[in-house]
């Protein structure tokens, strides 16, 4: 839960006002199904079907103006992925414009999500899902919403990400990954 505390904004466009939150140690709310109540606004995600076979498997990551990317603008919509190593942690990064979506394509990911707007309903709030093999959602991540992921499990994972528009530095702010006020707990949670 965040506190009261809202420092000064540090990064911002047109409404949208960045703020780290101060938070307790802690991974937030665990996200357990789609829909459920305690993600982050405007966070949303989705199961995607995975045909697996003696061969192995095909997922469809996305098409073009239909589902979590309907709305993402063929002309500037861009495909990404990336491997990372068992233990690996990719955190924080954040977008003033640019929405992500991402699919865990291969291994399991434990996907930190802290949401960063100034004003909005869940301001504060940090999110938890375990994505990937074992629960093959996808992902969509809206612009001031931090986030990050950290490889769980003993194999390399693929992340692939379709972002609705092409890279801009400008656009992407980067936060460490143990941010005192985000304050999220990569450790094992030995629970």
């Amino acid at each position: 839960m965040a506190a009261a505390a809202i420092d000064p904004v540090f990064a911002a466009h047109e409404s949208l006002q960045l703020v780290i939150p101060r938070n307790t140690k802690g991974i937030g709310s665990v996200i357990l199904k789609p829909d459920s109540a305690d993600r982050i606004d405007g966070v949303t995600v989705e199961p995607f079907p995975l045909w697996p076979d003696d061969r192995g498997y095909f997922l469809e990551i996305g098409r073009i103006g239909k589902g979590l990317i309907s709305e993402f603008p063929a002309e500037t919509t861009q495909i990404s992925a990336a491997l990372s190593y068992p233990g690996t942690i990719k955190a924080f990064h954040f977008h003033l414009h640019q929405t992500d979506y991402w699919v865990a394509a291969q291994g399991m990911f434990q996907v930190a999500l802290a949401d960063l707007r100034k004003g909005s309903p869940t301001f504060g709030r940090r999110n938890t899902l375990y994505v990937g093999a074992l629960r093959p959602w996808q992902i969509r991540i809206p612009p001031g919403v931090a986030h990050g992921y950290k490889v769980v499990g003993t194999d390399p994972a693929m992340l692939v990400y379709i972002t609705d528009r092409t890279y801009n530095p400008k656009d992407e702010g980067r936060i460490p990954y143990d941010d005192p006020g985000i304050a999220y707990d990569w450790e094992l949670q030995h629970k």
